[in-house]
């Protein structure tokens, strides 16, 4: 019987395996891919997709369409549980899926449980897909009316999604938007004084109003409640405070890290159960914490596919060795960006058009297989 490899989310960090499934079809292994969409959309664009300089088409990836092209299976769902021991992929739709080997990119979620439910007009920052439904709302309420909208965090994403919120709001015909983050810190908390800076000073430029040292307890329809009891109003409210990996792992009992991702070893190899591996978001790296961002999941992209292949012949894997320095270009929606490599920073023109040659690189490079 063929060995089968099950790869569990089309991901960052499973893009160059996905790229090459056929090497895994040739040498005699069946392949199913699960994903919850038939695309797969590239965070990294994700606030220019909100303001508008980027379509859906230019930003995603059809994993779908790439899978079957590589005589691979697609296989729509959503993962609810894996039994490690009788190596089974459990689906909510009901479906479970065998394997041999397992590879897992299942993402994450936002972080807490700000928002209440039923939340309308509420809109965490992911999936990417709810950018395009939050364009959609404030497109609609800005062209009626003017219009208040909330951005809870003080992150990277944060300032990108006010940023792009700005851009969205100067579309011929719109009313005047209102924009305010609500930081429970100061803006970017984790970055040089400087480049902070160089951030306040292009939303404020803007119109942006930053609430700093503002505590969100709550994000409902119409407000926000900070612990202090305070109550902002506003149209509509977009939550962008950081991620949690998938809860997957820890309801199937698989050992996880302190952050909840799936506990690895520097083989991206589940610490208990050799046969699962797993990149991006989802996992807990043992020998460091890396920073959720996308860089990792692209550079783990390789490891995973040498591993998955030398997982299924038997032969020798190859470790993970994380840099900590990394390369980060804030896109601030008004066609400037923010360059920041430790311990080198500077914003303008050139900043952003170098994020969006990197970027449309990066997309052209994976959607020729399409």
């Amino acid at each position: 019987m063929k060995k089968r490899l099950v790869i569990a989310g089309a991901g960052h960090a499973h893009m160059l395996t996905m790229s090459k499934l056929d090497s895994f079809v040739e040498a005699g292994y069946e392949v199913n891919v699960i994903g919850s969409l038939e695309y797969h959309y590239y965070s990294g664009m994700g606030p220019g997709l909100l303001g508008k300089s980027y379509s859906q088409e230019e930003i995603r990836f059809a994993s779908k369409t790439v899978a079957e092209k590589m005589g691979a299976t697609f296989t729509p769902g959503l993962v609810k549980r894996i039994d490690p021991v009788a190596r089974r992929v459990y689906l909510a739709s009901g479906d479970e899926l065998p394997y041999d080997i397992l590879s897992c990119n299942l993402g994450s979620q936002i972080a807490g449980n700000l928002t209440a439910d039923p939340a309308v007009d509420i809109f965490p920052i992911k999936p990417i897909e709810n950018l395009l439904q939050a364009r959609q709302r404030i497109l609609e309420l800005g062209f009626a009316k003017k219009t208040t909208v909330g951005v809870v965090g003080g992150g990277p994403s944060a300032v990108e999604i006010a940023g792009n919120i700005w851009r969205l709001g100067q579309q011929p015909g719109m009313n005047p938007l209102e924009i305010i983050v609500f930081t429970g810190n100061q803006l970017l908390p984790d970055y040089p004084s400087g480049l902070r800076r160089m951030a306040y000073e292009s939303l404020q430029e803007r119109g942006v109003r930053i609430e700093e040292n503002c505590r969100v307890k709550a994000v409902e329809t119409g407000r926000v409640v900070a612990t202090t009891g305070r109550r902002y109003g506003l149209d509509i409210g977009l939550v962008a405070i950081g991620v949690t990996p998938s809860t997957v792992f820890k309801e199937s009992g698989i050992p996880i890290g302190p952050d909840g991702g799936m506990l690895v070893n520097r083989y991206l190899q589940s610490s208990a159960h050799p046969a699962i591996f797993g990149g991006g978001d989802c996992i807990s790296f043992a020998d460091a914490q890396l920073d959720k961002v996308g860089v990792y999941a692209v550079r783990q992209g390789p490891v995973i596919y040498h591993n998955l292949q030398a997982a299924l012949r038997g032969t020798k894997l190859k470790p993970f060795m994380p840099k900590t320095n990394y390369l980060q270009i804030f896109n601030m929606g008004d066609e400037t960006g923010i360059f920041y490599r430790s311990p080198f920073f500077f914003a303008g023109r050139g900043s952003f058009r170098l994020k969006n040659y990197i970027d449309h690189k990066f997309m052209k490079r994976f959607q020729a297989f399409e």
